[in-house]
């Protein structure tokens, strides 16, 4: 009995709903114009400005690079960029000639700056080894170091035609010590700038 009460009800205002009349719509006309009280202005809308670009940049003061002078004396120049580390030696391990990754790290460097400002120079590769082993060993040791050091230029974009190679085998060691400290040092393929 209940159910049959609601499910009346529920009818009965669904029916109501749909007897009720809908509002009219009310038509709007633009108003008469009245010569004592012109429209109001209204503004164009705003014109979209063009957007400026604003570079971003650091906080870093930037300075113009200034080209560095290299002596015109060649033994002053090869002094100078040897000082400031533009062109490095390849150390090497005893009794090896292949170059490990702190020699091309050295060889790398040189490269970069052989390539860029230092194009106006030719190079000469020594070879050197320490006191051990004959003489003839070490003039071939050295010459297969400063072989290995100019071809590892050349891949990395030095000409080769810029580069000689020279032994010296263990005749002009850099540091006259003997013990392993100083072989260490001697056991190189030196890096001299010569002019073209």
């Amino acid at each position: 009995m209940k159910r049959i009460a609601w499910t009346l009800v529920v009818v009965a205002l669904g029916l109501f709903a749909m007897a009720c009349p809908k509002k009219p719509k009310v038509e709007t006309h633009p108003p008469i114009a009245d010569n004592n009280n012109p429209p109001p202005v209204v503004a164009p809308p705003p014109v979209a400005q063009p957007e400026t670009k604003v570079e971003n940049k650091d906080f870093v003061q930037e300075t113009p690079i200034k080209q560095e002078t290299i002596p015109a004396d060649i033994e002053e120049a090869n002094r100078y960029v040897q000082a400031h580390g533009y062109i490095q030696d390849a150390f090497f391990g005893y009794d090896e000639s292949a170059l490990s990754a702190d020699a091309q790290a050295a060889l790398t460097t040189s490269a970069n700056w052989l390539k860029g400002d230092g194009k106006a120079y030719n190079l000469l590769v020594e070879g050197h080894c320490d006191e051990r082993g004959t003489e003839q060993y070490n003039l071939a040791l050295g010459d297969k170091r400063a072989a290995i050091a100019k071809e590892y230029l050349a891949t990395l974009g030095v000409d080769g035609a810029r580069i000689r190679t020279v032994s010296y085998g263990e005749e002009r060691p850099f540091d006259p010590g003997h013990d392993e400290s100083a072989w260490s040092k001697n056991r190189r393929a030196h890096l001299v700038l010569v002019g073209k």
